[in-house]
C-alpha cells in the first residue's frame, strides 16, 4: 500500500482503521468500538476495553517464547559499563518491584513520581507502575527541588522512586538532597520513597520514609498484571507552561498502546527483534514513547544510553553504539547532530565504525535545519528523516512514513500528516491560508488515539490552552506553512514569529539561511524590541571548532546571506558570535528567555535549562550591541 492509500483509508473510516490497528494489542477485554465522543470536545479512544500496558510490553513476549530475546541494552560510557536484560529477566525484575510497591500500599490509580537517571531501573519503575495500574510521572533526574516540589503537589504521589545520584561528564549529581529538599517544600508528602543506591554516590536514608530499592523487594511476592480500563491514565508528564505552572499532560492506556505500536513499523520501519535506539532521556516524552513503551510493546530491543553525543569520550560515541549493538533505526535530536558536526565537521569519527546495520536516521525535538540533514546524509549514507510531534501528541504527527513508503524528502519539512491528522495553516481569525503562507498550524478535532485527552486536574486549562483559540481545532502553538503537495513546514513556535514593520517573519527561515554558512555550526534568531520597526531580528552564531576567521567577517557574510535569500524585508543587520546557546536538557533553544534578556525584562529561570551560566554569556554578548540594559 502507498502512503496515500493508508492515509485515505484512515480519513474515510477512522473507526475501522484504528480498530484494525488495535488487533496488534493483547486485550483482557477487547474494545467494543474505537472512538468515544460522549464528552466532546474531550474525546476518548478504546475507553471500554480492559488492558495492561506492562503485559503488552513484557509478559506477552515471554509467553510467546521470546523470553531469551534482549529487551534492554544499557550502555553507559560515563561509567564504562554495558548490560543486557532479556524479556524474561525484565519480567521477573518488574514483577518483583511492582510487588514491593503493592506491599507498601500503592494501588491502581495512585500516582508514583520517578526521579531517575538513564539506568534500566528507570524503565522498570515505569513498567512496575503500569503493571499494577498506578499512574507514573517521570521527572527529569536532577531537576531543582522547587520544580520537583511543584510536581509533587500537583500529582500528589503515594510514593517516589529515585536514584541516589545521576552522572554527567566529569561530575556526579547528588539526587537525594534535591529530593529531600523537594519533599520539605511540598505541601503533599509521599508515604515512602524507594532509593536505588548507585556506587558513585550512595545516599543517606531517612528511617521510616526512605527504603533501599533492593531491600524493599526481599521476601515480597512478585505481582501479576492488573487490568485497567482503556481510558485509565497511564502516566502524567509535565511540560513547561507559559504561566510558570507546569502542565500535566495525561496519556491514556489503550490509545497510547495502539498508536505507538502502529508507528514502530509504519514510521520507524522496524520489525520485532530489531534493535531500535532513541538517544533521549526518560524525563522527556521521547523517553516515554520510544525508549520505553513503543519498542517494548512492539517486541524490539531498546537502548538506554547514559552519555552525551560529544565528550563521552568523543564525537564518535553514537557511531560506536550503533555499530556495537547493531542498531537498525536511530532517533535523536537535531541539536545532538549539530554538536557532533561542530566537533567533527569532516565526519572523521564516522569513518572509524561499520554502520552498515543502520537503515534510517530520524530527527525531532528542534527544527532540523537543511544543513544538518545534508551533513548527516553525506556521512551516514542513509535516509535522514525529520519528523514533528509534541509532548501533548505523544508520537509523530508529521513524518515520512518509511515503513509504508519512503516519500520524497523536502529539506526544511518534516513531510506530511500521519493518519488521524489533517494540518492547516490559519490566520488569526482561523481562516485557512493559501499554500506557502505563514500561519498558525492547527489540526481538526478529534485528535487520533494516544494523544492527550486532557491535562491532570486542569480540564479548563486544557480547553483554554489548546481548544479555544480556533474552535473545532487543536492549536499546536507552532507557526508554519503548507505547500501545494501537502508538505508541512514548521517554522517556529507561534511566539517566535516576529513582526518587523508590519511583516510577519519566521525566525526559523532566517536560522535556515544562517546555518548554511560554512563556518556556522549552530545558530538562533530572536526578535528584539525596536522603537521604529516594532521588532528586529538578531542572530547568535556558534562557529565550527577550529574556525579562526575574524568574527566581523563572518557576521557580515551572514547578514548578506539573509538579505540575498529572504530579502531586505527581513531587516537582518544584527548578529553576534557566541560559544554556545542556552538550551533545555532535551536540546531546545531557550529563545523566549534570550528575548527577555535582550529587552532587559525580568524572567523566571527556566526549570529545564542545561547550564544557567550560559545566560550570563548571552547577556555579555548583547551589551556591546546596545541590548540587555535592564
Amino acid at each position: 500500500m502507498s502512503y496515500k492509500d493508508v492515509y485515505d483509508a484512515c480519513k474515510a473510516d477512522p473507526e475501522a482503521f484504528w480498530m484494525q490497528a488495535a488487533q496488534a494489542i493483547s486485550w483482557v477485554t477487547p474494545p467494543s468500538k474505537a472512538h468515544f465522543a460522549e464528552k466532546a470536545p474531550l474525546y476518548e479512544w478504546f475507553a471500554d476495553a480492559e488492558v495492561n500496558g506492562c503485559y503488552n510490553a513484557v509478559d506477552r513476549h515471554v509467553e510467546a517464547g521470546r523470553g531469551d530475546q534482549v529487551a534492554i541494552i544499557h550502555d553507559s560510557p560515563i561509567t564504562g559499563t554495558k548490560a543486557k536484560i532479556t524479556y524474561a529477566d525484565l519480567k521477573d525484575r518488574v514483577a518483583s518491584l511492582a510487588g514491593a510497591l503493592k506491599a507498601k500500599g500503592v494501588q491502581t490509580g495512585d500516582r508514583v513520581i520517578i526521579y531517575m537517571p538513564m539506568v534500566p531501573e528507570a524503565l522498570m519503575a515505569m513498567l512496575a507502575c503500569s503493571r499494577i495500574g498506578a499512574v507514573h510521572s517521570v521527572v527529569f533526574g536532577g531537576f531543582a527541588s522547587n520544580e520537583l516540589a511543584v510536581r509533587i503537589d500537583d500529582a500528589t504521589p503515594k510514593a517516589i522512586l529515585a536514584a541516589s545520584c545521576g552522572l554527567e561528564p566529569g561530575r556526579v549529581v547528588d539526587y537525594k538532597p534535591l529530593l529531600d529538599g523537594a519533599i520539605d517544600l511540598a505541601k503533599h508528602k509521599p508515604d515512602f520513597t524507594l532509593i536505588l543506591q548507585r556506587e558513585q554516590k550512595p545516599a543517606d536514608l531517612i528511617e521510616g520514609r526512605d527504603f533501599d530499592w533492593h531491600a524493599a523487594q526481599e521476601g515480597v511476592a512478585p505481582t501479576d498484571c492488573v487490568p485497567v480500563k482503556g481510558n485509565h491514565p497511564s502516566y502524567i508528564l509535565y511540560t513547561s507552561g507559559t504561566t510558570g505552572q507546569p502542565k500535566g499532560v495525561v496519556r491514556d492506556t489503550a490509545g497510547h498502546l495502539v498508536a505507538l505500536n502502529w508507528t514502530m513499523k509504519n514510521v520507524y520501519n522496524v520489525d520485532p527483534g530489531d534493535v531500535f535506539w532513541a538517544a533521549s532521556d526518560v524525563g522527556w516524552v521521547v523517553g516515554h514513547s520510544y525508549i520505553t513503551y513503543a519498542p517494548l510493546v512492539h517486541g524490539n530491543t531498546t537502548i538506554v544510553f547514559e552519555g552525551k553525543p560529544v565528550g563521552t569520550p568523543d564525537a564518535g560515541t553514537f557511531w560506536r553504539v550503533i555499530s556495537e549493538h547493531n542498531v537498525r533505526s536511530f532517533f535523536t535530536a537535531p541539536t545532538a547532530f549539530r554538536a557532533i558536526k561542530r566537533e567533527d565537521p569532516d565526519g572523521d569519527f564516522v569513518k572509524k565504525y561499520d554502520l552498515s546495520c543502520l537503515r534510517v536516521l530520524y530527527l525531532a525535538g528542534e527544527r532540523a535545519d537543511p544543513e544538518t540533514i545534508k551533513w548527516a546524509e553525506r556521512h551516514l549514507n542513509v535516509p535522514v528523516i525529520d519528523h514533528w510531534w509534541q509532548t501533548e501528541l505523544g508520537y509523530p504527527a508529521i513524518a515520512n512514513p518509511v515503513g509504508v513508503e519512503l516519500l520524497k524528502v523536502k529539506y526544511g519539512s518534516p513531510a506530511v500528516a500521519m493518519p488521524g491528522y489533517e494540518f492547516f495553516a490559519v490566520d488569526e481569525a482561523g481562516h485557512r491560508l493559501p499554500p506557502n503562507t505563514l500561519g498558525a498550524i492547527v489540526t481538526p478535532l478529534p485528535l487520533p488515539p494516544g494523544t492527550l485527552p486532557t491535562l491532570w486536574n486542569a480540564e479548563a486549562r486544557f480547553k483554554k490552552s489548546y481548544l479555544t483559540t480556533f474552535p473545532g481545532y487543536y492549536e499546536t502553538g507552532d507557526a508554519g506553512m503548507i505547500d501545494e503537495d501537502g508538505y508541512i513546514y514548521i517554522m517556529a513556535r507561534t511566539d517566535d514569529v516576529i513582526n518587523v514593520a508590519g511583516h510577519r517573519l519566521s525566525t526559523g527561515a532566517m536560522e535556515e539561511v544562517l546555518a548554511a554558512h560554512p563556518d556556522v555550526a549552530e545558530c538562533a534568531v530572536i526578535g528584539v524590541s525596536d522603537d521604529l520597526k516594532g521588532q528586529l531580528p538578531l542572530g547568535f552564531l556558534c562557529l565550527n571548532r577550529g574556525c579562526n576567521r575574524p568574527h566581523a567577517d563572518i557576521v557580515s557574510e551572514t547578514v548578506k546571506l539573509v538579505r540575498e535569500k529572504i530579502g531586505p524585508v527581513a531587516a537582518f543587520k544584527l548578529a553576534t558570535v557566541v560559544d554556545r546557546l542556552p538550551k533545555t536538557r532535551s536540546g531546545k533553544i531557550l529563545r523566549a528567555t534570550m528575548v527577555k534578556i535582550a529587552d532587559g525584562e525580568d524572567f523566571k529561570m527556566p526549570a529545564t535549562i542545561d547550564d544557567p551560566a550560559i545566560l550570563d554569556e548571552i547577556r555579555e554578548a548583547l551589551k556591546p550591541m546596545g541590548y540587555a540594559k535592564g
